[in-house]
Order: C-alpha cells, then structure tokens, then sequence
C-alpha cells in the first residue's frame, strides 16, 4: 500500500472542502509570470541580458511579444527600464532586475532544477554553481536553521495577521 505524501494542512484548512483557496499567491504569481515567454524572459535578465533586441531574439518571440511581457514585468515592478544611449544614436532603454525580480530567483531556479531532473533526456546543458567555490547549486525547503523539510513535514495554517487585515478591509467596507 503506497502512502499518500502531501503538506499538512492544520486548523480550518485539514478539510479541503471546507474552504476556498482565495487570495491564493501561487495564482496571482502565475496570473504575472505563468507565461512561457515571461519566464523565458526572466531567465534572460539572469543571464545579463538588458535589451530589448536581446530578449526577443534569446527568447525566440516577436518584437511585439517581447514588448508585452517586457511592459509587463515593468509594470509589476520585477524588472526596471533605465535610458541608455549609444554614441551618435537615439536614447534607448535597458531593462535591470529589481530587488522584486532578484527575489524569483529561487523559485525560477527550482522550475530549472525540476526540468533537469525529470524533462532531461540525458545530462543538462547547464550546470548551476557558486561562482567562487565552484560548488553545485540548488533550491530545497529548509528551516532557518538549516533542517531539510520534505512535503510530509510541510505545514500550512491560517495567517492570523491576513485574517486581521481581511477583518478589518470588511468593518472599513460596511
């Protein structure tokens, strides 16, 4: 008999029917960034990538895909459009990481991480390390002090300071 692995939900969410899943941060990070291009795109900006002829081109999209995801990440505050310009040329733009996009990193990563392990055909192209020691680099769940939690030590509960703000948004509202 195989045992069934998931996070532990606690309190009023151990009964999945008995609740909705609103205000979820998985969907609004998707509704943002669950495109293939806008991933793509971050992954480019990792990679140092800064304008926009070079995003398009790396990410194999139209100039016009490449402007709506580029205004896009803007918008949401993940990457930032800083002037440039070349001598003898038009001023131009070039788009930076912000402290927000900095911040998807591991969660890009982990997606890398998940395709080399299970979409791979034979090794990955591209080997993640430290730039000084050389050493591989991954994303897994780890408490402050450094314990591996694995899915069936996952524990999910109710925010009491959400519940406190969603509380008083109502007495604001009636």
């Amino acid at each position: 008999m195989m045992c069934a692995m998931a996070a532990v939900m606690e309190g009023p969410l151990a009964d999945l029917d008995a609740w909705e899943p609103a205000g979820c941060s998985i969907a609004r990070a998707m509704d943002l960034i669950g495109t293939r291009s806008a991933m793509l795109i971050l992954r480019e900006a990792y990679y140092g990538t800064r304008r926009f002829d070079g995003f398009a081109r790396r990410v194999g999209i139209t100039d016009a895909a490449a402007a709506t995801q580029l205004r896009k990440l803007t918008a949401a505050g993940l990457l930032e459009k800083r002037p440039y310009q070349e001598e003898g040329k038009r001023t131009r733009h070039e788009y930076v990481l912000t402290q927000m996009g900095r911040d998807l990193l591991p969660a890009v990563v982990a997606l890398w991480q998940w395709g080399d392990t299970y979409l791979q055909p034979g090794p990955p192209p591209l080997l993640r390390v430290d730039a000084e020691s050389g050493a591989p680099v991954q994303v897994d769940l780890r408490t402050p002090d450094g314990t591996q939690v694995p899915l069936e030590h996952l524990a999910v509960r109710v925010n009491a300071d959400y519940l406190a703000e969603r509380a008083r948004h109502r007495k604001m509202d009636s």
